[in-house]
């Protein structure tokens, strides 16, 4: 999974798709880690045929030799990505070698790793039919917006990825089986229309200072080509009506994907009781607290309360103010540590990915002393202005999406994992574990005293929560149950009070990342797990947070079998 997380688009389920379908046609992935009669021998072969095999997640990990490179998308290199990850499930399961404890921790980590990748490759259509499996690895914000070597150098890094992009949207073009569903239709046009833009448009821009005429002329060239073939891709995506169906997993995958992913093997019924109850939680707190903070008032009516209180210059600025008060609350309250002095920075995001809210992009472990950049959305400019408007967060729930992003969110969590004795707690930080976290956060600082009672910054915590409960119930009723997306609207502005552009986006969401659901799923893990891990005593908080921070990134229920010292992993709520 790419470093990249996002709170309201399918940034987390494209970087994870982005590790599975980068196929390199040039690299063979020939180390073969069955060769090895040690547990770190096999490991490093692996990484050795993974990395040539994965080229764009390896750059975003900061391995820069592989700069320039694009996946091969065609039917063959994608089986051979396949091929790959069943081998190495194959001989991780064979392998026996000596290992220590922590070695056969890291083997069972890498197993669910490729398991959960390998569930993308063949049991999903998400190649012939979702724009996510394409849009995360084609993102060239790497070379654009990090500053890892001076402009020169990165611009040529991005001259070879615009030169490889016409050919990969001809391999994506023969690959997308037209009709799609409506919403992938809307989500190719926007990300592949929105690239064209971003190539001749914002990347250009970021180059200005290289003087080299020659290297502009290459950069104009390339860039002018590789827009001309994501509009031509986009026109494509919507040159047949979309279909208001397709996108359905079905109960049986469904259960697979968060089984193979996750680790979590819960009957479906059960889960969705599980979601229902934390609904119904957060629905009666959201009410105790709106009878303090809008008395009398509609639930509808206190949320938009709550939500009109927007900041005057913007919620950039505004969340560049939150994030030093957030980090010194962390500090006073003594609830996490901190290791090293990294900030975050905060941006407009750009436009070929604004159909997520707020995201945070990381640099990998293999980079050194780079910023991370905590991205922030203006509204779709299609819609109306009053659902523009409404679109723009009131401070208090900015104040949460800053927590879950930055302090003590993912930002936090990768402060972490980029110092896990593992190479693969370092890389493979996982869905459920990284969102998981960033949403337990939010609930957490409030209950470490966020706000000091304040009613409006409770109800900012709770509209967060909400949203993250109509994921939940909106993937498995999307996927399992036969409801429309029209239905997953409705439930997002009539249970969870989101506003219509938020609901409207979040219920499309749901079609093509099917696994949002982990929000919630991974919370209520770790709420768990912290409860059980501390016997509800707060002043072992600290130790519980750095205690799961330092594994990394696997499957919750590989952590907290490690924690409870239990004999197998399982999933507990």
């Amino acid at each position: 999974m790419t470093r990249k997380f996002t709170r309201f688009g399918g940034a987390a389920l494209a970087g994870a798709l982005l590790v599975l379908t980068a196929c390199n046609p040039s690299g063979t992935g020939s180390a073969d880690a069955s060769a090895a009669t040690s547990w770190s021998g096999f490991r490093d072969d692996f990484l050795a045929g993974y990395f040539p095999l994965n080229p764009t997640f390896a750059v975003y990990q900061g391995k820069h030799e592989f700069d320039g490179q694009l996946p091969d998308w065609s039917p063959e290199g994608i089986e051979k990505q396949a091929a790959f990850l069943e081998k190495t499930i194959a001989d991780a399961k064979a392998f026996d070698g000596k290992m220590t404890d922590k070695e056969r921790f890291e083997r069972d980590y890498l197993i669910h790793v490729a398991e959960g990748q390998l569930f993308f490759l063949r049991d999903t259509d998400f190649a012939h039919k979702n724009p996510a499996y394409y849009i995360g690895a084609l993102d060239p914000n790497v070379y654009v917006s990090r500053p890892y070597a001076d402009a020169a150098t990165r611009m040529k890094a991005f001259i070879a990825y615009a030169e490889k992009v016409p050919a990969a949207a001809a391999q994506i073009k023969a690959n997308l089986t037209l009709p799609l569903p409506k919403t992938y239709v809307k989500l190719g046009s926007a990300g592949f229309g929105g690239f064209a833009d971003y190539y001749t448009g914002d990347a250009k821009a970021a180059f200005a200072e290289v003087t080299d005429p020659a290297l502009q002329k290459q950069f104009d060239e390339a860039a002018a080509k590789a827009a001309a073939a994501m509009k031509d891709l986009a026109a494509y995506v919507g040159s047949q009506p979309g279909t208001d169906d397709g996108y359905a997993l079905g109960a049986d995958k469904f259960a697979k994907m968060i089984l193979t992913n996750e680790g979590v093997d819960t009957p479906l019924a059960e889960l969705e009781a599980i979601g229902r109850a934390d609904l119904k939680r957060n629905q009666d707190a959201l009410k105790a607290a709106c009878a303090t903070f809008a008395p009398g008032a509609a639930i509808a009516d206190c949320m938009a309360k709550m939500g009109s209180d927007k900041p005057a210059d913007g919620p950039v600025a505004e969340a560049r103010r939150q994030l030093p008060m957030l980090r010194a609350f962390l500090v006073e309250k003594d609830l996490v540590s901190i290791p090293g002095t990294e900030q975050a920075k905060v941006e407009e995001s750009p436009p070929y990915n604004r159909q997520n809210s707020a995201y945070i992009d990381i640099p990998g472990p293999y980079e050194k002393g780079l910023p991370s950049v905590y991205y922030i959305s203006p509204p779709d400019p299609s819609w109306d202005k009053a659902t523009q408007q409404a679109f723009i967060p009131g401070k208090k729930d900015l104040l949460f999406t800053s927590v879950h992003e930055v302090w003590p969110g993912h930002f936090l969590n990768f402060l972490h994992s980029n110092r896990s004795d593992s190479i693969f707690g370092k890389l493979f930080v996982g869905y459920a574990f990284a969102e998981g976290w960033a949403h337990y956060s939010e609930e957490m600082m409030w209950d470490a005293g966020l706000g000091d009672g304040d009613p409006e910054t409770h109800i900012g915590q709770l509209s967060n929560a909400l949203l993250r409960d109509c994921r939940f119930l909106s993937a498995i009723g999307l996927h399992t149950q036969g409801m429309t997306v029209a239905d997953s609207e409705k439930m997002f502005k009539e249970q969870c009070y989101q506003d219509e552009g938020n609901s409207r986006q979040q219920a499309a969401r749901g079609t093509y990342d099917p696994l949002y659901l982990n929000y919630t799923m991974g919370k209520l893990m770790i709420r768990k797990l912290r409860e059980d891990w501390t016997k509800g005593d707060r002043t072992k908080w600290k130790a519980f947070h750095d205690e799961f921070l330092s594994y990394g990134g696997p499957p919750i229920p590989m952590v907290r079998a490690a924690m409870m010292k239990e004999d197998a992993p399982h999933a507990v709520f």
